[in-house]
């Protein structure tokens, strides 16, 4: 049934809900508890659609609010021989739900006698998702290479999904999309694809700082897939030579301030030789 407004209701946003809001997180302080703060997570992933095949990518960061918990986290996983996904959200819910999903698919294999299609991975995905309302925190790019050729789709925590020839998704997605859009063109050669997906990810890590570490790439062809871990090095800070020349930045102003020193009393003491 449709609801139309009443003369005192207007259309836009609605702000009604920060009155209960507050009458909701007194009450819970009043009985000594608190209010859950939002879950930060920083990951950066994005995959593509080349000329043979799909080339996955993902940083290798994995952080607990403002700790650095692991600098060498695997965000790559296994599904299928020819299909992978990159995850990102909550580890621990990208990690279980692509076992499951690999586990589905390896007994779906053997029932049917057929190597699995991408599509069918990605509905059994979202479907698993939407079960659970967002509360498993996994947002999802699977890709990979199967009967109909290659394929790239992303599935969100709620279950929705998109199918497009480059995604990205995580905390580093808005930098890392934006040298797609820059970059991307239909039919591209492996060595251009994959320089396009490593600096893609390199631009999550230096404008996120959720996201760092190094660059892990996935080569899905028909052929088999190829993993290439830690495929860029100029994405570690820190590292430099910064001495400078003396009289590099200009002496402004110098004021020599004399000072002078009475000596009162001197002691010296010998040191126990053995």
């Amino acid at each position: 049934m449709l609801h139309s407004l009443s003369p005192q209701e207007t259309g836009g946003f609605s702000f009604e809900n920060i009155r209960r809001n507050a009458v909701l997180e007194s009450s819970l302080s009043e009985n000594g508890f608190k209010a859950p703060n939002p879950r930060k997570t920083g990951t950066t992933i994005a995959g593509l659609v080349y000329k043979d095949g799909v080339i996955l990518g993902a940083d290798t960061r994995a952080t607990d609010d403002m700790v650095v918990v692991d600098k060498n986290c695997m965000k790559i996983h296994y599904i299928a021989p020819t299909i992978y996904c990159c995850g990102a959200g909550v580890a621990a819910d990208a990690e279980i739900t692509t076992q499951i999903m690999a586990s589905n698919v390896e007994l779906h294999m053997l029932n049917t006698g057929r190597p699995p299609l991408v599509t069918m991975v990605t509905r059994q995905l979202k479907q698993m998702l939407f079960r659970y309302q967002g509360h498993v925190g996994s947002s999802l790019i699977v890709g990979g290479v199967d009967v109909t050729g290659p394929q790239l789709y992303s599935v969100y925590p709620h279950g929705s999904y998109d199918k497009l020839p480059f995604l990205t998704m995580g905390s580093g997605a808005a930098a890392a999309v934006s040298v797609f859009e820059d970059r991307f063109k239909p039919n591209m050669e492996l060595e251009e694809a994959e320089h396009l997906v490593r600096d893609a990810i390199a631009a999550g890590i230096f404008c996120d700082l959720g996201s760092g570490s190094n660059v892990d790439l996935c080569v899905i062809t028909e052929k088999g897939v190829e993993m290439k871990r830690g495929r860029r090095s100029d994405t570690k800070g820190g590292e430099g030579d910064y001495r400078y020349k003396r009289g590099t930045s200009a002496v402004l102003t110098k004021t020599i301030t004399p000072l002078s020193l009475e000596l009162v009393e001197e002691s010296i003491q010998a040191m126990d030789q053995d």
